[in-house]
Order: C-alpha cells, then sequence, then structure tokens
C-alpha cells in the first residue's frame, strides 16, 4: 500500500485533460435590514461579489489547484458570463487555448444572492443549443490532446458539451490510448460502454438509475441499499470501479466482482458542499493516475472533498492542503502500525478529531492541548483548564485511559473510570475536544494532532517533559502553568483517607 502522502507528491506535472460543462458561479452578498414595499422580500444592499469557476470548470481548476498539467475541453458563449469566466480561469492560471466560443449559445451562469450570510435566491441563465461548428471544433481538440493524457475526466452535467458523438469518439479514443478515464454525470448510460476507470455518481443519481421508483431520501442513506444499488450499477455500466459519494457517510468503492468497500469520512461542522463533488473526482483521478490502487484513490479523494466542504463558495484545495492532510493521514496509520495509540483512542476517534482540528487550524484557530488523569476533578483542575483555554482559541484534552492510569498511579488509581472522567471534562465550558489515550505519555497523540500549544501543569515544572521534543518537532512549544493553591488529586484522596481513618473506617489508600 502506498503512503498517501507519497501518492499526492506524484500528482505534479500529470496531464490531465477535463471535457464538460463549464459554468461561472457568481456569490453576490449584501446585507438585508428591511423588506421591499413591492412585494414581501428582503431588499439587498450589496457588499461583495465573488465570480468563480463553476461546473466543469471548477474540476478543471481543482486539478490545476493540485498541480496537474490541465487541458480544458469546452464550449461557452460570447456574452458577459463567459468574458468573465474566460477571467477567471486565468487568473487561476489555467489555459483557454481549448475553449470554444460560440457566437450562437450562452454561458452557463449560476448567480446565488446571500444576505446575512443567507441564501436569499439562485438564479439561473436560460440554456440555448450549442452550434454543430463548435462541437466540431471540440471533438478535434480532443482527437489532438486525448493521445497524451494521463488521465482524463468528464464532467457532463447534461448541458450539451459532452454529445452523442463526443462519447463515441471518447470510446474509440480510450481504447487506443488507454488511460485513467472518470466519469462524473448525471446520466451514466449515456458511457455505459466507454470502459471507464471508475464512474462518481451521488448515491441519489446511483438509486435514480438503477432503481428510479425507489428514491431513499438523502437525509437517510441506508448502507446495505446502496451496496445493493451499487452491485446493480456495474451490471448496467461498464466500468473497472464505481465511487458512490454519500455526502457524511464517505463513499461506498464497488469493483466489477461486486466486492464493496465502505470508506467513511469525518463529520465537518458547517460544510458547504458546492463543488465538494468536484474536489472529490479532480483528486481520485490523479490519485488513481499516480498509481494509487482505487480504496487509495477514494481516501484521498474523501481528503479533498472534506477540505473543499469547509470552505465558503466553490472552492478549489490546493495541493499543499492536500499533502498536508495527507501526511496527517498517513501520521495516524504509521502510530498505530508502529506505536499503537491504544484501542482506548479507536482510529475513528482519532481520524475524526484530526479533520476537525484541521478545520479549525484553517480558519485560524490556535491549538492548545494538555493531558492528563482528571480522576477526581477539583478547582485547581478547573483553574487549569480555563487557564490553558485563554492561550488560544481551541483545547483539546487527553484523558489517560484506566489502565494507563494504573501503571502511572498504582493499582487503586483511577478512582474514577476512565468514561466518567471524559464526561465530566467534556461538559467542562472550557475544554473543546476529548479524546481517550492508553500511552504513558502523550508523545504519539501529539505528533497526530500537531497542537500549536502544549500546557502542563507546574508540578512539571522542573521536569524533563517525554514530549517536549516531539512538541517542537510538529512546530509547538510548551507552557507550564502553575496549579492553584497547590491543589491535587492525590492529596485530596490522601485527605479522604486520613478523614476516614479518623473516624475508623478502613479505607486501603
Amino acid at each position: 500500500m502506498s503512503l498517501a502522502v507519497d501518492l499526492v507528491r506524484r500528482f505534479r506535472r500529470l496531464r490531465a485533460l477535463v471535457i464538460g460543462d463549464a459554468m461561472l458561479d457568481t456569490y453576490l452578498e449584501g446585507s438585508a435590514t428591511r423588506l421591499c414595499r413591492e412585494g414581501p422580500v428582503p431588499v439587498v444592499q450589496k457588499t461583495a461579489e465573488h465570480c468563480v469557476p463553476g461546473g466543469a470548470a471548477n474540476t478543471a481548476a481543482n486539478l490545476h489547484a493540485l498541480d496537474a498539467d490541465v487541458t480544458f475541453l469546452s464550449i461557452i458563449g460570447r456574452d458577459t458570463a463567459g468574458t468573465t469566466l474566460l477571467s477567471v480561469l486565468r487568473e487561476q492560471g489555467l489555459s483557454d487555448r481549448c475553449i470554444v466560443e460560440d457566437a450562437f449559445t450562452n454561458t452557463l451562469h449560476k448567480l446565488r444572492i446571500l444576505a446575512n450570510g443567507q441564501y436569499i435566491v439562485r438564479y439561473d441563465a436560460d440554456v440555448r443549443p450549442l452550434s454543430l461548428e463548435s462541437q466540431k471544433q471540440l471533438l478535434a481538440h480532443l482527437e489532438e490532446i486525448f493521445p497524451h493524457s494521463d488521465l482524463v475526466v468528464v464532467s457532463d452535467y447534461g448541458y450539451g458539451v459532452v454529445s452523442e458523438e463526443l462519447i463515441e469518439r471518447l470510446q474509440a479514443l480510450h481504447a487506443l490510448y488507454p488511460c485513467v478515464l472518470l466519469i462524473d454525470s448525471k446520466n451514466l448510460t449515456r458511457f455505459r460502454a466507454v470502459r471507464a476507470t471508475v464512474v462518481t455518481p451521488n448515491h441519489l443519481e446511483a438509486c435514480l438509475l438503477v432503481e428510479p421508483s425507489q428514491v431513499a431520501s438523502e437525509t437517510n442513506i441506508n448502507i446495505p441499499k446502496v451496496e445493493h444499488v451499487g452491485k446493480r450499477l456495474m451490471t448496467m455500466i461498464d466500468a473497472k470501479h464505481a465511487a458512490i459519494t454519500m455526502g457524511g457517510q464517505g463513499v461506498l468503492l464497488v469493483d466489477r466482482q461486486e466486492r464493496t468497500v465502505h470508506i467513511p469520512t469525518h463529520p465537518v461542522a458547517q460544510a458547504n458542499d458546492v463543488g465538494a463533488g468536484d474536489s472529490f473526482a479532480a483528486a481520485m483521478a490523479l490519485a488513481l493516475a499516480a498509481g494509487g490502487s482505487a480504496e487509495e484513490a477514494a481516501r484521498i479523494a474523501i481528503d479533498a472533498a472534506t477540505i473543499a466542504v469547509s470552505k465558503r463558495w466553490t472552492a478549489v484545495v490546493r495541493h499543499q492542503e492536500l499533502l498536508q492532510r495527507a501526511s496527517l493521514r498517513d501520521h495516524i496509520q504509521h502510530s498505530h502500525s508502529l506505536t499503537p495509540l491504544s484501542e482506548a483512542c479507536s482510529a475513528q476517534a482519532l481520524s475524526q478529531l484530526v479533520a476537525q482540528l484541521e478545520v479549525d487550524r484553517q480558519q485560524g484557530r490556535t491549538i492548545v492541548f494538555t493531558n492528563g488523569v482528571f480522576d477526581i476533578l477539583h478547582a485547581g483542575h478547573i483553574s487549569f483548564l480555563r487557564q490553558a483555554k485563554a492561550l488560544g482559541d481551541v483545547l483539546v484534552v487527553a484523558i489517560n485511559s484506566d489502565s494507563s492510569t494504573q501503571r502511572i498511579k498504582g493499582k487503586n488509581r483511577p478512582i474514577n473510570s476512565e468514561r466518567d472522567r471524559m464526561a465530566v471534562v467534556a461538559a467542562l465550558d472550557a475544554v473543546n475536544y476529548v479524546i481517550l489515550f492508553d500511552e504513558d505519555t502523550p508523545t504519539a497523540l501529539i505528533r497526530v494532532l500537531r497542537p500549536r500549544i502544549h500546557v502542563k501543569g507546574g508540578d512539571y515544572a522542573n521536569e524533563a517533559l517525554p514530549e517536549a521534543e516531539t512538541v517542537q518537532e510538529v512546530g509547538g512549544h510548551v507552557v507550564i502553568l502553575p496549579l492553584a493553591g497547590g491543589m491535587s488529586t492525590s492529596s485530596v484522596i490522601d485527605r479522604i483517607v486520613t478523614l476516614a481513618r479518623n473516624d475508623g473506617i478502613g479505607i486501603e489508600a
């Protein structure tokens, strides 16, 4: 199995061809403080306007941002939206050499209006047919570029760029010049004979294709049902793999032998899924072209989509961002294989925390980390955690498992179970995340979580922390905080034992 970071590094200069419906996505932002007298609608005072590539143009932009050498084949109108789209593509470093301008059609344009951060309306321009001449020019570009491509991504939104004649030529060229071919289409049956490497429908598209009369709602995804749909899909489409995307529930991979693998994703707070499928398709195609297996490629694609949904508007994922994310995942797997982070700290819990902390970093938040037993919570703990939180924006507390606590504190500790200790600490306002770990030191956990600040209590002031070197390795630093009033759990327990003995109650210390 290849390391994810190695695959992502091999994205550089891969020759990618994108074919599909180019769109201009425009976001008009404003504030609304009153209703219009002409009707019950808000009056929006414009404060900002953002124009970004959409549809297949966003797929091309993502491939370029991931360091591929991209050629984009599409047709746009000779209109204001088309001029703007060409401008934003050039600003992002994409060539428009193979984008055909058609005087008889219009550029696909989605205009979204937001007031105070909330969507008010989305206006889509009417779609006019493409001329035969522009389609001929597109086919000529396809004939020229396809033989020199390492990967081809078809982004078909059904607006006419991907014609039946183009699909026939695509099938013939792919037979002559085999390469990674990813199909992202609203109507996959049109591509049933092109022998794609992978098709990437979302679960609703797959259900509509296989069982149009029994479509499940997007908020109630049943994994066994999607597996059934995926297997049926593979009997209808001549492709090596299907990667069925399921939003927050991840991706289901199905191959020609109808073997299935469910790859979960990590929840993202306030996810924006506009264009996330384009980021997924771009990363998956590149990972396959870089030599990754379908499962490895899908995991990298999920990483890309997770980064994309944490951003505003239709966004691209940069190579460095994905490389960093892949590096984190490799660290997690490496830590589990060499110095296990314990069964207590499950891979799923750790992966979810890593994903959320990455979102926090992207939003400019400082990650603070501390660890301890936190057995009998007292005022010293509360003061310590509040001071730790004040050093940054996000506080992560790692709790020693019961077995770890026994090794460190002795056979009679902890007093409270790991589940109870986690629940109490998690209930504190100063604490954002709590995770369990089974090691004697949090070194492996720090290497994966990469906190900016590692906080320890004053009783460590004169000791060399075993994890201090790891903190420096991940770019962080150690802060020692004094303990309020010299309190400690051990002293509280000793006092309880002393009082019990004075009262004639037998307690083993």
